[in-house]
């Protein structure tokens, strides 16, 4: 028989044996935590770099996309329908909807007098500023008259009715324009007076968003409500001006608008725009 100190080793060696196989089981479960742990925080090194490369070229990508689509402006320009065109009115076409905002423009006016010139801001006028150089391109302008002038209360001299060629006034009252209007933009609100001496300005009919081709140049500091697009300044030709409008007016508008067709004859030869500088 087995004596009883054979028995306490046996269950001794035993106890140890499971001790010993119970370790090693709860080494070879850290080892697998670990390692399963370790991948995790590879795969999440990983994902986060993935992340972030395709977040930085992203971004890179927005910002062009942001410089490729910026230093535009979209315009609302609405065509009149052809049942309320009068025959004053002249087609040619809309300009495009999207228009630079950056950089100016010089426009230049050759009459029979002498050049006219000013300075176009885009950023303040971008839309009206667009449809002025698609009208030139079209040669809207040329061979006109600027049809009104008057010279009590305010100071201007009006031009841009395509009607208002030929002999005589006969065929212009005024009511001449484009195939479109367009809303007003960098309305004088906070200036005083809102239309000083050398500002080229859009006349419409007294409602808003009714500009069209129509423009007057102030040759003597105005009071008007700013309800007018300031286009530009003039930087050469104000003595042309004031040479029309020093030889006064037929009074022709004088029970509208004020004022009337100007005595001295001035005749646009062509109206252009340059192409945009600084944009």
């Amino acid at each position: 028989m087995t004596s009883t100190r054979e028995r306490q080793r046996a269950a001794a060696r035993a106890r140890l044996e499971r001790e010993m196989a119970e370790r090693a089981t709860k080494a070879r479960k850290r080892r697998q935590t670990q390692a399963i742990v370790g991948a995790a925080a590879v795969l999440v090194l990983v994902v986060a770099g993935t992340v972030w490369l395709v977040t930085s070229l992203g971004g890179d990508d927005k910002k062009e996309n942001t410089a490729s689509t910026a230093g535009y402006s979209q315009c609302a320009y609405t065509e009149v329908p052809k049942d309320a065109r009068s025959k004053q009115i002249k087609d040619v076409g809309l300009p495009p909807n999207q228009q630079d905002n950056k950089g100016t423009q010089t426009l230049t006016i050759d009459t029979n007098l002498g050049p006219i010139t000013a300075t176009v801001n885009r950023e303040e006028v971008p839309c009206t500023a667009g449809s002025f150089t698609h009208l030139a391109s079209k040669g809207f302008f040329d061979n006109t008259k600027c049809h009104r002038l008057v010279t009590q209360g305010i100071k201007v001299l009006q031009c841009g009715d395509p009607s208002a060629t030929g002999k005589g006034w006969r065929a212009s009252d005024g009511t001449g324009g484009p195939s479109y209007n367009m809303p007003e933009e960098n309305l004088p609100t906070d200036k005083r007076p809102p239309y000083p001496e050398g500002v080229i300005a859009m006349a419409n009919s007294g409602q808003p968003g009714s500009t069209g081709s129509q423009f007057f140049i102030v040759y003597g500091d105005s009071q008007l409500d700013p309800n007018y697009t300031v286009l530009g300044t003039l930087t050469g030709g104000m003595d042309v001006v004031k040479q029309v409008a020093a030889a006064g007016d037929d009074g022709a508008f004088a029970q509208q608008a004020g004022g009337g067709h100007p005595k001295k004859e001035i005749v646009i030869n062509k109206l252009t725009m340059s192409d945009i500088q600084g944009g």
